[in-house]
């Protein structure tokens, strides 16, 4: 698994009350609901690296 770092993040409260429905839905934490909505994000921008590739 891939190590991750740890970071804060602030959120308007009703944007964090929406992700907390969301991912209550989901079955998701609202930690994996983010990287879920992060992770969806950077691939539809193609900015996410694909495996193998590095940070060069």
């Amino acid at each position: 698994m891939a190590k991750k770092k740890p970071f804060v993040v602030r959120l308007d409260p009703e944007m964090l009350k929406a992700v907390e429905k969301w991912a209550a839905d989901e079955f998701r934490s609202t930690n994996g609901q983010l990287e879920y909505i992060i992770n969806k994000a950077l691939k539809d921008a193609g900015r996410l690296k694909k495996n193998g590739e590095s940070d060069k």
